[in-house]
């Protein structure tokens, strides 16, 4: 499966006392490339509220397997995984630039409607943009 991938640089005001990258910087990594690759399909924020929905976050995991540093180069790969309700779970996972996992992460976003009514279906709208996402993800399978 393809993934959406996203580089940084850790920069200096991310890393902490013990010179490396502060753990809860990585929970933006996750949602810059979550944002990145979602807004490719037309599902970023912006785009759900124009639909008239929203995608809470909720539930993240994280796990941490190698620190960063200042000033590594670090990619973010994200895919979207199959999930049977109307919920939007992203997968990621951190690299150096020598490929070495980070971190790894999963977060689910559930969907409601704009007074905050959870959708038990996907909305058509929403549904054909997952479908798009979900067939650019699966063309990296054959690689």
């Amino acid at each position: 499966m393809r993934a959406h991938e996203t580089t940084i640089t850790v920069r200096f005001n991310e890393v902490d006392a013990y010179r490396v990258a502060w753990h809860g910087h990585y929970v933006a990594w996750m949602e810059i490339g979550r944002n990145n690759l979602s807004g490719q399909f037309g599902l970023g924020p912006d785009d759900l509220l124009a639909l008239g929905y929203q995608g809470p976050v909720v539930s993240l995991e994280l796990k941490y397997l190698r620190p960063a540093l200042f000033n590594d180069v670090v990619t973010i790969r994200t895919w979207l995984e199959d999930d049977a309700a109307a919920m939007l779970r992203f997968r990621c996972e951190m690299l150096s630039a020598d490929g070495q996992r980070l971190a790894t992460g999963l977060v689910c976003h559930a969907l409601t409607d704009m007074n905050g009514v959870l959708q038990y279906r996907l909305p058509v709208e929403v549904e054909q943009r997952v479908a798009n996402m979900r067939a650019w993800l699966d063309e990296g399978a054959c690689r």
